[in-house]
């Protein structure tokens, strides 16, 4: 495993780590403590440091299992955690300092530890990135020692720019991969001059580029995948990273004949950590075998130019004319 600097927070991260929207449970499925602990537990003992969770993850539970792990190796596991997404209605003037103040205090309770390494902004809405007194009142959460490090997770690419103007802001999450390619050439630039860490969500583009996808592929109800494809409950940039699914097999098939057919994933997650500016990427797993399938990128030699070049064309011919102008 390597490690990379989170820009400003000078945290030393896992350029793989775990995102755990899908650990112990998954989108409508019965959150399972055992299997989260065997997911996170493979995680830790293959190098990964940094654990990504959410409030609104299988109901703060997500969050309460990563901090388990956390509190029992304080010093050495790093919890990004995120608020903001339980506002109800999630609109921007709910956006409030006393709500972030509120939340904060929920996630310390919930998780039971003394202080939070990194707390994001769960992508609000984009007019929220102007509240000067909301990111004013987490610079006073910081100053309390409660939270060492803040950041944000963004829809946008203008969000991410926007948020830059705020020295509190440590850290952009944003999605990033083959299919969502304009934030490195949109606000990569201007995040590393401010310093400022990029954690690279979505990494596969919901498992499009697994490359184990097919057409007839049926989802659970309950999977964002079935409800999500046209933004019908959140933005639908977080589904296929917005891109129908007929142009993305359509994209993935050529991607293979580049990569091969059997190890499409980790080629796409070599490709983001080609760009220096990003931090770490944050794949799901829903078992130990995913967490190992995609640790294997670690043994993979960067990528060279004829392949870069490959995957800028593939964007280009499928992907590019349906997602680059609305990111």
């Amino acid at each position: 495993m390597e490690y990379r600097i989170l820009g400003k927070t000078g945290l030393r991260i896992s350029e793989i780590s775990l995102g755990t929207w899908q650990v112990g449970g998954g989108w409508g499925g019965q959150f399972d403590e055992k299997a989260a602990e065997r997911i996170i537990t493979t995680a830790i003992e293959n190098g990964v440091n940094f654990l990504d969770t959410a409030d609104v993850y299988d109901d703060q539970q997500s969050e309460r299992a990563v901090a388990g792990f956390v509190k029992a190796n304080r010093d050495k596991l790093i919890i990004a955690t995120k608020i903001g997404r339980r506002l109800s209605p999630h609109v921007a003037d709910a956006y409030t300092p006393e709500a972030m103040e509120a939340f904060v205090d929920d996630a310390l309770k919930n998780t039971g530890l003394e202080y939070l390494d990194l707390v994001q902004l769960h992508c609000p809405p984009t007019p929220v990135y102007q509240f000067d007194d909301v990111f004013a009142r987490l610079e006073k959460i910081k100053a309390s020692g409660r939270v060492r490090h803040f950041g944000v997770s963004v829809e946008k690419v203008e969000e991410a720019r926007m948020a830059a103007d705020y020295d509190v802001v440590g850290s952009v999450q944003i999605i990033f991969n083959m299919f969502r390619q304009k934030p490195a050439e949109a606000c990569f630039k201007l995040l590393h001059e401010r310093n400022i860490g990029i954690i690279a969500r979505v990494p596969l583009a919901s498992g499009l580029l697994s490359g184990k996808m097919s057409a007839d592929r049926e989802f659970d109800k309950n999977d964002h995948r079935a409800f999500n494809r046209n933004g019908e409950v959140f933005d639908k940039g977080e589904t296929f990273s917005g891109v129908p699914l007929d142009k993305g097999l359509q994209a993935v098939s050529e991607l293979k004949s580049v990569f091969g057919q059997e190890a499409l994933y980790q080629y796409a997650l070599r490709w983001i950590l080609q760009f220096p500016e990003v931090s770490t990427v944050i794949p799901g797993a829903s078992s130990p075998e995913q967490v190992l399938s995609n640790l294997k990128v670690c043994d993979l030699p960067a990528l060279d130019d004829e392949q870069m070049k490959a995957v800028k064309a593939v964007y280009d011919a499928y992907i590019g004319p349906e997602v680059h102008h609305l990111w």
